[in-house]
């Protein structure tokens, strides 16, 4: 599943509750870690939040194709680490990618059975104070980052789904519903799912 929204409109809280709950679905759900160029905001760890690293190591991963997918977002790039969610996968996991418009386009392409889901704030407003609150960014940042949110609304169809992220419990409960219906699609269970006990 790839999650993508505005900067500040909590996409890591949610994921972070869904994964909290005693349920099958909660339990199989994995945070794809992304790497970055970005410096380490206070609380941030290493590995954990994101693999950050320089330019030029970046590069690298993007030239020898290491990464699923890229993007630049303002004036850092993000990816996230192919053999990383393919491990998770082979395991049995379902992984969560939370990254930018760009990224989930390159998902789309390369993924297709991929599913997208974009989060809104519930008004430009709550998000402004949101990103305020943070007190880690400058005012032109903040600014920046919500001029690119709203350039990015125009990539709304081409998502599966939309998540109102109103109030974190109901926003993953909302989440974690669609990671069942999609786990419930005959195409992800073959076209025999539950018919060899019919068979007598």
């Amino acid at each position: 599943m790839v999650l993508s929204g505005p900067s500040g409109v909590g996409k890591g809280t949610v994921v972070a509750r869904a994964m909290s709950r005693r349920s099958e679905e909660g339990a199989r759900l994995r945070r794809s870690v992304s790497v970055t160029t970005r410096e380490e905001r206070n609380g941030e760890v290493d590995g954990v939040d994101y693999f950050f690293v320089s330019p030029e190591e970046f590069d690298r991963r993007t030239a020898a194709g290491e990464l699923l997918e890229w993007a630049r977002y303002l004036d850092h790039s993000y990816g996230t680490p192919a053999a990383w969610v393919d491990q998770q996968l082979a395991e049995g996991y379902d992984v969560v990618l939370e990254i930018e418009v760009a990224g989930a386009m390159q998902v789309r392409k390369h993924r297709p059975e991929a599913v997208l889901i974009y989060m809104r704030p519930p008004s430009w407003q709550a998000l402004r104070r949101r990103l305020s609150k943070r007190r880690s960014e400058s005012l032109e940042l903040q600014r920046r980052r919500l001029e690119v949110a709203q350039q990015e609304v125009r990539y709304l169809p081409r998502y599966d789904y939309l998540i109102l992220n109103d109030r974190v419990d109901r926003a993953a409960r909302l989440l974690l519903a669609i990671l069942q219906a999609e786990r419930s699609r005959v195409k992800r269970m073959g076209a025999d799912a539950g018919l060899e006990d019919a068979r007598g």
